[in-house]
């Protein structure tokens, strides 16, 4: 199995078929070039909607780290790397921004938390 659902898990299937890819996308496990599950396939697989793997491939092609080469279907892209670089980018600019407005390094980790685990 390519990333695992949790159908008891709050967060929204498309949302842990997302951040799974992505996750193994950027540790390296699924390497650049590596063909992605179709989309009906991948849906099967999961037991759930191809909307939502659709969703989920959408979002992470948005995002740099698939694309889609029309019928020959869906691959890890080089650019994943490139979102590593774009995270540290904004984290060093929220850090400065916190810095600038005198919130402490814990109020501002908070923050980011309840950012990062708040679900669209």
């Amino acid at each position: 199995m390519i990333v695992p659902v949790d159908p008891s898990s709050g967060v929204p299937p498309f949302e842990q078929v997302r951040s799974g890819l992505a996750r193994r996308i950027n540790d390296g496990t699924l390497a650049v070039g590596t063909k992605l599950p179709t989309v009906r396939g991948l849906a099967e697989e999961l037991g759930i909607a191809p909307n939502t793997i659709a969703r989920a491939y959408r979002e992470l092609e948005e995002a740099g780290l698939i694309e889609t080469r029309g019928r020959a279907g869906s691959f890890v892209a080089a650019a994943g790397d490139e979102s590593r670089a774009r995270a540290r980018e904004a984290a060093e600019s929220y850090a400065a921004v916190t810095r600038a407005l005198g919130l402490s390094p814990d109020e501002a980790l908070k923050i980011a938390r309840a950012a990062l685990n708040h679900t669209r």
